[in-house]
């Protein structure tokens, strides 16, 4: 696995946005998260060592643009030249996830036809009415391999209308003193629409605050992938 953010900063688009860990996290620097900035390390994917290898090994996952949004507008001026890298390094699988999903035909390149084969494009939805509104679109275009992220889960969604030819879908909770609770419910029952579609599913994290059997619990951040993971209901 690697990590590849060709600029930095994002804007808060929707409810999910609300205790995004890129505006805590660069509040905690003092960094201002709503200017968007290209990286010093933009041409990471194709920096070569002194013996003309390239530094980012083959053969892994690429998470793209993990602190900001890959579709983000401030970035259309750049987003040519990443796809020009992404192309050229067709031995690495890049995945990115977005709340723009509104503006994917806007932003792919001239020779992106059905899709490229080493990108996977996560569709991110926290709530019904953006389910509807993303996926319904997320349905109708062309990528070869497509992912929803349904987290930070805000409440029950139904989106097995959506499965067909998603490869996965993944529930989390909200991370932060003030979240918004997960209720486990909400996860069993997502996870039995994957089900019945075929779709594999990945319970990535709880909430800070986190609804079982009609209890709450408050967990600490550094928990909650781990009790996600203990839950072993990953299909």
């Amino acid at each position: 696995m690697a990590m590849w953010s060709p600029w930095r900063g994002c804007h808060r688009c929707s409810e999910g946005c609300r205790y995004c860990y890129i505006h805590k996290g660069d509040a905690r620097r003092g960094v201002d998260t709503d200017s968007i900035v290209r990286s010093e390390k933009f041409d990471a994917p194709i920096a070569r060592k002194r013996n003309g290898e390239y530094r980012m090994a083959g053969g892994q996952l690429v998470y793209l643009c993990f602190q900001t949004d890959f579709l983000i507008e401030e970035a259309d001026a750049w987003r040519g030249a990443c796809w020009d890298i992404i192309r050229e390094r067709s031995d690495l699988t890049f995945l990115f996830l977005t709340k723009r999903i509104g503006r994917f035909m806007d932003c792919v390149p001239p020779d992106w036809g059905e899709g490229y084969d080493n990108v996977i494009v996560g569709c991110t939805v926290e709530n019904q009415k953006n389910a509807d509104e993303r996926l319904s679109c997320f349905a109708r275009l062309p990528i070869r391999h497509r992912n929803i992220i349904c987290q930070p889960m805000l409440e029950r969604v139904d989106i097995e209308r959506y499965l067909p030819g998603v490869e996965l879908v993944v529930a989390g909770g909200e991370s932060d003193r003030e979240a918004r609770p997960l209720d486990y419910d909400w996860v069993l029952d997502l996870r039995e629409q994957c089900r019945r579609a075929g779709t594999h599913f990945e319970f990535r994290q709880c909430g800070t605050h986190f609804i079982k059997d009609g209890r709450m619990y408050t967990l600490q951040v550094r928990d909650l992938c781990a009790q996600a993971r203990r839950a072993n209901i990953n299909l």
